[in-house]
């Protein structure tokens, strides 16, 4: 079947569908219907200001579809994809006991029982297996809550989306967990096209033994609807069937997914009135929601979400991703949706889409503002409103209005969207939340402005960034002014100055006027590109700090600016994106006791990367991590432990050099599935090393 016309905005619903339902449903995660009732009656918005806690959270609802979904392109999109590639994709993306997963333990959480099968040799399916994990392990609810992304890859091919969702499944789950998943992924594919629930639904169980649990319940679930329209007295017999009393483990698949499927039956494919049933009836809330939002915005799209309360405003499209490739962590749900959509795509044979020649902040979808917000501070506060409008774009199809009142001497416009951990996700609970900034020093940042025809008068408008200093306070840095008369047009390219290595936070738009007037600054595109020039080492503030993405046992603060240590296995301390392709990276590293350490470029996770390793037999190394480590070359080295060492890795293309203390030792090409970009890292196995300074230049 041909890829919607519409795909890239049902997308969109959906990933907003999605994150939706994760920030309605987690202020009450795992509170039961009784609870509910007695708390909310009925919970139909958000309630995270009434519980004192954030709006925009972590969680691994969200951070493991948008992560294991990376699967596919990271094996060339193929249909052939495997279960065990996708277990490789866990090992990559997962730091161990630190992202993603609930790390319960081993034989209490199923995902963390599955990792350390992976970790261990295992290859998935078996990882996952009932016959290694026993039947109440391999049936809880993990395999349905990362499985909105395969079913929004393969749009109106029901069946591909059930296949897929099996092999993503089969790493940490199995039996009912399974159909569980499969049910949603199909359903999901199939509201590309389809409006009806009960063909929705008759398409979902088709994948399924007739004989399974999940089938069961769905029928029963039917002939109770048909009968009774009060959802509260279909969820007691819910309950009383199929509830957590019948079905062991933490949170099993089957009583969450019968409130699934009691919501859509009784919510008449209305966004609020489904969210309501499936949030009030308690159980794994944030889980089930984001299923429900995630199906229904991909049916009833952007029109389905916006019919109801305002929804998208609070939420600004923002979401975390935090894995070990923390460039990717501070994103937005139109970002996310072209990654989708770009997938699907591929597997349809189709190219990719880029709005705007791939701008990272393009507005290319209605209503999206892609994290832009108005600075709530004293000196700006009342000033600016933010829309997304159609038209005042050369390139593409919409842009952000940014509306500015009151503006005088004294009091100017600024809006912004996060580049780096924001001050208020600072002290997070929960889910932790590792990142990477996704802008630095060096880099060459493109905007284009355009002053409305109506406005009053002239305003000055440059871009701006803010970076945590040392204090880990918000300092700014602008670009030169330009004045836009009202109807004219500006293009920015600006570099962005040193900021002694500390972290990016925000980038945004400032206006000012000396005269009070008002109006509208039309924000086409804003993005940026080339390689930083940044040096890391010396004081630095915790934030700093927070800037390298911990994969190793202990980051510690002593004496010199980077001390990493690492008991087992192979640890990196990351920093940077995948955007990152030809570059030096170069680092004063000094080796303690350790089997290998040194520096890595083209970090693409924790199993993904070129590394510079001096190593204990005294040997160094130029090695690749992809699907195990292969050695490209190796030198003869006689390693002084407690010595420094100048390292020096450079990477253009599939061109590979390396020295040590400015002696060029390695020179090569690596053509066989070449990495083309990522991050750089520190590397560390079982032991110690120190580093004075990392540096990256073009």
């Amino acid at each position: 079947m041909p890829i919607p016309s519409d795909y890239a905005e049902r997308v969109y619903a959906g990933v907003l569908g999605k994150i939706i339902g994760v920030y309605l449903g987690r202020p009450f995660e795992g509170w039961d219907y009784e609870k509910m009732v007695s708390e909310f009656g009925e919970v139909d918005y958000y309630v995270n200001e009434k519980r004192k806690v954030p709006l925009i959270v972590t969680d691994d609802d969200i951070s493991g579809t948008f992560t294991f979904l990376r699967a596919l392109p990271d094996y060339d999109n193929s249909r052939d994809l495997s279960p065990a590639q996708i277990g490789q994709t866990w090992l990559n993306y997962l730091i161990e006991k630190k992202t993603i997963l609930w790390w319960g333990g081993m034989g209490n959480s199923t995902e963390h029982t599955a990792f350390l099968r992976l970790k261990h040799g295992i290859p998935a399916p078996e990882s996952g297996s009932i016959a290694l994990n026993g039947k109440v392990v391999a049936e809880q609810i993990g395999a349905q809550i990362f499985i909105d992304g395969w079913g929004m890859i393969a749009p109106g091919d029901p069946g591909l989306a059930a296949d897929f969702a099996r092999r993503a499944a089969s790493v940490s789950h199995d039996g009912e967990a399974i159909y569980g998943a499969q049910v949603i992924a199909a359903m999901e594919a199939q509201a590309f096209f389809e409006r009806d629930i009960d063909k929705l639904i008759d398409t979902g169980v088709g994948f399924i033994p007739k004989d399974s649990v999940i089938s069961r319940m769905i029928a029963d679930l039917r002939e109770w609807t048909a009968h009774e329209k009060d959802w509260h007295k279909v969820y007691q017999l819910l309950k009383a069937n199929y509830g957590y009393d019948k079905y062991g483990g933490n949170c099993h698949m089957v009583p969450n997914h019968g409130l699934i499927i009691l919501s859509l039956l009784l919510g008449g494919g209305d966004f609020q009135r489904s969210l309501m049933i499936v949030n009030t009836g308690g159980w794994d809330t944030d889980c089930n929601s984001a299923n429900v939002g995630c199906l229904l915005g991909i049916r009833n799209g952007l029109a389905g979400i916006d019919a109801g309360p305002d929804w998208r405003g609070p939420v600004a499209d923002r979401l975390f991703l935090p894995t070990a490739d923390g460039g990717r962590c501070i994103t937005d749900a139109v970002r996310e949706a072209y990654e989708v959509v770009n997938i699907g795509r591929a597997l349809a044979g189709e190219p990719p889409v880029a709005p705007k020649n791939g701008a990272r902040f393009h507005f290319d979808l209605p209503g999206a503002v892609q994290g832009f917000q108005p600075e709530d501070s004293g000196e700006v506060r009342g000033t600016t409103t933010v829309e997304n409008v159609a038209g005042h774009s050369e390139s593409g199809t919409r842009s952000l209005a940014i509306h500015y009142q009151h503006l005088a001497t004294g009091k100017a416009s600024r809006v912004a969207t996060a580049t780096f951990i924001p001050p208020e996700a600072i002290g997070m609970q929960g889910y932790e939340l590792y990142a990477s900034p996704t802008l630095y020093a060096g880099q060459a940042i493109e905007a284009a402005l355009r002053s409305d025809t109506a406005n009053q008068g002239d305003v000055t408008c440059c871009l701006f960034i803010r970076y945590y200093d040392r204090e880990d306070k918000l300092q700014f840095e602008r670009s030169p002014s330009v004045v836009l008369e009202p109807g004219s047009s500006r293009d920015f390219d600006w570099i962005v100055p040193d900021t002694q290595g500390q972290p990016i936070a925000e980038v945004g738009v400032e206006i000012k006027s000396d005269k009070r007037t008002e109006g509208t600054v039309y924000l086409n595109y804003l993005t940026w590109s080339g390689t930083p020039t940044v040096i890391w080492g010396g004081p630095a503030g915790k934030m700093a700090r927070r800037a390298w993405v911990n994969g190793v046992g202990y980051f510690e603060e002593w004496q010199e600016p980077f001390r990493i240590v690492h008991d087992e296995g192979v640890g990196l301390l990351i920093q940077g994106t995948r955007e990152w392709t030809d570059y030096t990276v170069s680092a004063a590293i000094t080796p303690h006791m350790l089997k290998s350490g040194g520096l890595a470029a083209r970090v693409q996770g924790m199993r993904r990367y070129y590394a510079l390793l001096l190593c204990n037999d005294n040997k160094v190394r130029l090695v690749k991590a992809l699907d195990g480590t292969q050695t490209l070359a190796e030198f003869d080295f006689q390693l002084d432990l407690g010595m420094k060492y100048e390292l020096m890795l450079h990477v253009e293309g599939d061109h590979l050099q390396a020295s040590i203390d400015g002696n060029a030792l390695f020179d090569l090409r690596d053509t066989t599935r070449p990495l083309l970009g990522g991050a750089v890292a520190l590397i560390c196995e079982e032991g110690r090393l120190t580093a004075e300074s990392v540096a990256i230049q073009p």
